[in-house]
């Protein structure tokens, strides 16, 4: 038995039938007629009551569909539908700027639909029409169809905004970075002393720029960064805060030279151990925040994250745009709909008040803070701070004394355009916390599931590390990354020089390129320095490491020599992929003729183990890489 869908589709296969030229000339001959007697305006004014009357449209469109069966509506709102996506895709294709997604304006209630009517495409078509309002957004595929839409309670200002229609300004973006590490000659300088850095931000910037098809601006790229992205297979602590890890490998750019490995492995408490969770949500909701990138990717981003709080934990939510606000009062981790809820009704629209934010976030933090208690503001954004205490250095000063009271600060950005990373991690290392950039879910995963021990819980603060190489051993040698994380002598055993913070069970690994003595050096011998070579001949050089444990303020010492035999690991040859990777990006001229071939070769044989494809992906972002750069 056919129906109207088809016969619709009946109508397709059959074939155009052939033109007949008398009927084509009758019809020309018509048109002629009938321009010639109807051109310009008629002599009598139009009848008004001929005038379209309010409403008429949408009469027009329910009288329609009255007349149609339900099949037959759906056959034509799937026509409808069918015109509009050749109409619209070919401008999403290839994600322009320009395209324009509002968060919905509206909220679209839940109605049983009685399923006998005939005219459910004419109610939806005319409840739709209806509403002088924003554009709506499609309810989910769970949701049973709705027949009326109305407006949600007025909103706070600037916190759950209606959404206007945002168009991104030009990219204003601006990274955090410095010119690249220089040679040391170990004679002139044998001390090396910077701060760990657990940051993986960088990383997740260059992969979204090589999967748009860019090369990521050189600024952007923070090497260290990249190589401490992957895990590694350290031996884990026993009976100590960390555990370090030495490696040496021939670098596989240069003949001349090794690459050195300090990793250190922190301890992994018992998830049951952990102390009670006090987390402030800081978002974002200006109006450069309304693209699919930024905050409906945060939303979804924060929902997977509550499923690892436990029902001890609280959460707050504060919200700022021109105006700051708070959206959820402190709710018990367990509260989930309630939380869900409160992210949901969230919305784009104002300007941006990070001071305004940020003070209320820390207002909120202090409220919820009870003895043994961990305390944590985590400010989700594109890091566009444009209204209020804008000035980086004031937000440095505000943030280092807030963390004096217990509360830290992690930071996660989201979107590119407004990305402004240089704040973002001055914002972060002040506030005893890291910086990651999520632009996927998969990351997102990654950052606030895989890793939120990391993220969340310190078990130690102010970390350093300093390294003083062996003359007699050691010609020369660069560290590899850690330009913003450098320090000066003198501040290694300064207990009031703020470093890096290290997470439960995290790792970090710093890689220094050596060139040993009796190899062929880039530095001639001085005429009349000192010649003479002191100190033991079997070791490279002798490692120091001072933190402090949460809660105490007077640092503590580890130390221990380097030793000329180092086996090497595959551990150590993939992060040495990794950094070749990062530095080619640079444009770094130290590589020779390496180049990303010789990348992506040293990857596949070191990746060893990859549970969670990470290391398959950054082998494909090298194979991008490569071809972006022909």
């Amino acid at each position: 038995m056919s129906d109207d869908l088809d016969d619709l589709k009946s109508a397709f296969s059959v074939a155009t039938p052939k033109p007949d030229v008398a009927k084509r000339a009758m019809h020309i001959a018509f048109a002629k007629d009938s321009f010639v007697k109807f051109q310009g305006s008629q002599s009598q004014a139009r009848p008004k009551t001929d005038a379209p009357q309010q409403g008429g449209f949408a009469k027009g469109l329910r009288f329609m569909f009255d007349a149609l069966s339900l099949k037959a509506g759906l056959t034509a709102t799937t026509a409808l539908a069918a015109f509009g996506l050749v109409m619209i895709v070919p401008v999403m294709r290839d994600g322009a700027p320009q395209m324009l997604q509002p968060e919905p304006a509206l909220i679209m209630e839940e109605a049983t639909i009685d399923r006998s009517a005939p005219d459910l495409a004419s109610d939806m078509v005319v409840g739709a029409l209806a509403q002088d309002a924003a554009p709506i957004a499609a309810p989910a595929p769970s949701i049973r169809a709705k027949s009326r839409l109305s407006a949600p309670a007025a909103p706070t200002t600037g916190l759950i905004a209606d959404a206007p229609m945002f168009v991104p300004e030009g990219n204003t973006e601006s990274f955090a970075n410095a010119p690249e590490n220089t040679l040391k000659v170990t004679r002139e300088n044998p001390v090396s002393t910077f701060s760990i850095d657990v940051d993986t931000a960088s990383y997740s910037i260059v992969r979204s720029s090589l999967e748009n098809g860019q090369l990521p601006l050189k600024a952007a790229v923070r090497v260290e960064e990249m190589i401490n992205y992957f895990p590694y297979d350290y031996a884990a602590p026993k009976g100590e805060a960390f555990a370090t890890s030495l490696a040496l490998l021939p670098t596989p750019w240069n003949e001349n030279t090794q690459l050195l490995r300090i990793a250190l492995q922190g301890e992994m408490p018992a998830v049951d151990t952990r102390p009670p969770l006090n987390l402030v949500f800081l978002i974002d909701t200006s109006g450069s925040m309304n693209q699919p990138d930024k905050l409906p990717l945060l939303k979804q981003s924060l929902r997977l994250m509550l499923g690892q709080l436990r029902a001890e934990d609280q959460v707050a939510i504060v919200a700022y745009a021109g105006s700051a606000g708070q959206v959820l009062e402190p709710t018990a981790a367990s509260e989930r709909d309630v939380i869900l809820n409160a992210l949901d009704r969230l919305a784009a629209g104002g300007g941006t008040n990070g001071q305004a934010g940020l003070q209320q976030a820390y207002a909120l933090a202090q409220q919820m803070q009870e003895e043994g208690d961990i305390s944590r503001v985590l400010l989700a954004t594109d890091g566009d701070f444009n209204v209020g205490l804008s000035s980086v250095d004031a937000l440095k000063d505000y943030i280092a004394n807030k963390r004096e009271s217990g509360t830290f600060l992690s930071v996660l950005g989201f979107g590119r355009g407004k990305l402004d990373d240089a704040t973002m991690q001055v914002l972060a290392q002040n506030g005893n916390g890291h910086a990651s950039y999520i632009d996927s879910l998969p990351e997102a995963q990654k950052v606030l599931v895989d890793q939120l021990t990391v993220a969340l819980f310190p078990i130690a603060r102010d970390v350093k590390i300093q390294v003083e190489f062996n003359p007699a051993t050691v010609a020369e040698y660069r560290l590899i990354g850690y330009e913003t994380r450098a320090l000066r002598r003198e501040d290694f055993n300064n207990d009031k020089v703020d470093a890096g913070d290290i997470g439960a069970g995290h790792q970090v690994t710093a890689l220094y390129e050596i060139t040993p003595v009796g190899s062929d050096t880039l530095t001639d011998v001085l005429r009349y320095g000192e010649n003479s070579n002191e100190g033991p001949s079997d070791e490279l050089g002798y490692l120091k490491l001072r933190y402090k444990a949460p809660g105490v303020e007077n640092s503590q010492l580890i130390e221990r020599a380097i030793p000329v035999t180092l086996d090497a690991d595959r551990e150590l040859e993939f992060a040495a992929a990794i950094s070749g990777f990062g530095e080619l990006l640079r444009g770094s001229d130290r590589l020779g003729s390496w180049f990303y071939a010789d990348a992506i070769d040293t990857a596949i044989r070191a990746r060893g183990a990859d549970p969670f494809g990470y290391r398959a992906e950054a082998i494909q972002l090298m194979r991008l890489a490569a071809s972006l750069s022909q």
